[in-house]
């Protein structure tokens, strides 16, 4: 079908059009201590096929993981099964309200106890706190775990060390709970570099956060050596794992010496985010920081499940307190668990397996004519630099405003940041052969016709959608949030 252009919806309206019959309002008391409206309140005339059209227009403009091929690296755009989606929706579990008694819940706390359970065994650790909202909430959370426990310790530790490969949210999360920030460089393997961090750690600090695999899609090989290290000087080590997606099943991160980690229920177990939401974010930890994890936590009694939300409700317990209104992001719970019991132990390890053999394909199939920052094979994103590109005068926002002429949503761009110009690709398992194959063969073709110097060709790409190349600079700088008519 044929994309048309259409104007805005208030561009479309007309005074006195209207989808519906409506009864004359009657007049009321004015009840609003003198306050009264001056004007219409500016909502568009439209009939009802108008109404349909145009959102169902603004629906095709969303291009999704429903739709194509989504190669958007970091941020694991996997295929939401629709079993889940099902079960998300049944009734019992789809109408729950966060207020009700706990005897009318027990079904809802033995299914987040039962989620738990699968966090705890597949990474190895003592304990889960459920409810932090996302990623860098439960960044949060494990961050504020270690620092009560360090508080409990009697110490105060200052500084936290970020590898520069880690997540950009890491640092500020470390900032946000009053730490200093160091940063540890990555050595010419794109890895962490061990003699930078050697001599950094002492009792100053409290803490490294370390993303693993890291940003560049490569596993930090050192990993144990680098918690011996962390933990001889007294400091806790902290894992970033948003990349939990590349090592489900294959390695317990207990095993490894990390004390605490978040896991992105909404990229390793489904339900890709994206436009806000939805995410879910729960934290793991080993035993020396259960005591300190926050509130609320549900308990398995002999009278049923329970829910302990206040801290004098503990004894063993020193929570650092709440970060929630509420329990957690149910319905990614529901969706999680319905992942994990219809793949099984081995199919989530098949699955992590699968995503790794995807990444080494594209990686493979592309080192011939694009260039990779690092030698070896990767996890479960294969990252690219612009090295390709010297002298051709094509850039990596022009190759991925090509992309979308051929029906690809970009690939991340200049990210991470240790890499310049970066092209960073995580295919997932959940793609084909043939899919990849078609991806592939596009970049192929782009990467040659840089090289042939079509410069014109990609700086008047994209052709083909309703807005060319924008003023991103001016867009950030000056944007426009509210549409004014221009009607006399």
């Amino acid at each position: 079908m044929i994309s048309l252009e259409q104007p805005l919806i208030f561009e479309q309206g007309q005074e006195g059009r209207c989808g519906v019959d409506l009864q004359d309002v009657p007049v009321h008391k004015q009840r609003l201590s003198g306050l009264h409206r001056e004007g219409a309140i500016g909502l568009p005339g439209l009939s009802e096929p108008q109404v349909v059209r145009h959102y169902t227009r603004l629906s095709q403009k969303n291009y999704g993981i429903d739709s194509v091929f989504y190669p958007l690296g970091s941020c694991t755009m996997k295929h939401n099964p629709r079993l889940n989606e099902k079960l998300a929706r049944l009734t019992g579990l789809s109408d729950l309200h966060p207020l009700q008694p706990t005897s009318t819940v027990q079904g809802a706390l033995e299914l987040i106890d039962q989620l738990a359970g699968w966090l705890k065994a597949l990474t190895g650790m003592s304990a889960v706190a459920m409810s932090p909202a996302a990623g860098a909430h439960g960044e949060f959370c494990g961050m504020a775990a270690i620092k009560s426990a360090l508080a409990a310790r009697g110490e105060h530790r200052t500084k936290v060390l970020v590898p520069e490969s880690a997540h950009g949210t890491n640092p500020a999360t470390a900032a946000a709970l009053g730490f200093a920030i160091e940063v540890i460089p990555a050595g010419v393997d794109g890895r962490v570099d061990l003699t930078a961090l050697t001599a950094k750690l002492d009792s100053s600090v409290a803490a490294i956060m370390l993303t693993n695999p890291n940003t560049c899609g490569l596993f930090e090989r050192d990993i144990k050596t680098i918690a011996d290290a962390v933990h001889k000087v007294g400091a806790y080590f902290y894992c970033d794992g948003a990349n939990f997606n590349a090592i489900v099943g294959l390695v317990r991160p207990a095993d490894l010496g990390i004390d605490a980690m978040h896991i992105n229920l909404h990229k390793t177990f489904s339900t890709p985010h994206g436009g806000g939401g939805p995410g879910s974010g729960p934290v793991v930890f080993a035993a020396s920081l259960a005591p300190f994890m926050p509130l609320p936590m549900v308990a398995h009694t002999a009278q049923g499940f329970r829910l302990i939300e206040r801290e004098d409700d503990t004894s063993h317990q020193k929570p650092f307190g709440r970060l929630k209104a509420f329990h957690g992001q149910m319905g990614m719970f529901i969706r999680a668990l319905a992942y994990i019991l219809s793949h099984g132990a081995d199919g989530l390890w098949q699955a992590s397996g699968d995503a790794v053999l995807n990444a080494n394909y594209v990686l493979a199939s592309l080192r011939d004519v694009m260039s990779a920052p690092f030698p070896g094979t990767c996890m479960h994103e294969a990252l690219f630099d612009d090295r390709f590109l010297k002298d051709t005068g094509v850039t990596t926002l022009d190759i991925a405003k090509a992309l979308i002429d051929r029906g690809y949503h970009p690939m991340t761009m200049y990210f991470p940041l240790v890499v310049h110009g970066a092209f960073l690709i995580e295919p997932t398992e959940s793609e084909t052969r043939q899919t990849l194959d078609g991806f592939i063969a596009t970049l192929r073709e782009l990467a040659t016709k840089a090289k042939q110097g079509e410069v014109d060709f990609f700086h008047q790409s994209p052709r083909l959608t309703p807005r060319r190349r924008i003023d991103e600079t001016r867009a950030a700088r000056q944007p426009v949030l509210r549409w004014k008519s221009t009607r006399a």
